[in-house]
């Protein structure tokens, strides 16, 4: 959970799918992002609890959800379906929802199936390190 005296934001990211939602948890205090949950309900309204509970138990101040793209960087036939769940996000729970790139997150995550969770971590990853290498340096 958020701890405001220590600093830092607690960012929470989706895999979207049709049958399963893998979600990771990540930090900018520590700028890393690790595995959470894989949602496998099969009612939205069961899927949007389990998401309910897990925001409840974090505290995340932002959501990232992965937006699907072809290899060439063209438009993704799911690509819809991830940007209206993110839309739903926004909506139920009021928090910032940022879209980002996923072509490459399932290939690269490790182990066996199902795989989400890992593949959201390494979307999360890597919004932490874009926001890490844009902090603001004060020299001494």
């Amino acid at each position: 959970m958020h701890d405001p005296a220590r600093g830092g934001v607690t960012l929470m990211a989706f895999d979207f799918g049709e049958r399963r939602i893998g979600v990771a948890i990540g930090n900018t205090l520590t700028g890393g992002a690790r595995p959470l949950a894989v949602i496998q309900e099969e009612r939205r309204e069961a899927r949007f609890a389990r998401i309910a509970a897990l925001i409840a138990e974090w505290g995340p101040e932002r959501l990232v959800v992965g937006l699907p793209a072809h290899p060439d960087g063209a438009e993704h036939p799911f690509a819809a379906r991830c940007q209206r769940f993110a839309h739903q996000l926004q909506g139920r729970f009021g928090l910032a929802v940022e879209m980002v790139d996923e072509r490459w997150t399932s290939a690269l995550a490790p182990g066996e199936a199902p795989i989400d969770a890992e593949a959201a971590a390494i979307l999360l990853q890597g919004v932490l390190d874009t926001l890490s290498s844009h902090a603001t340096v004060h020299p001494n």
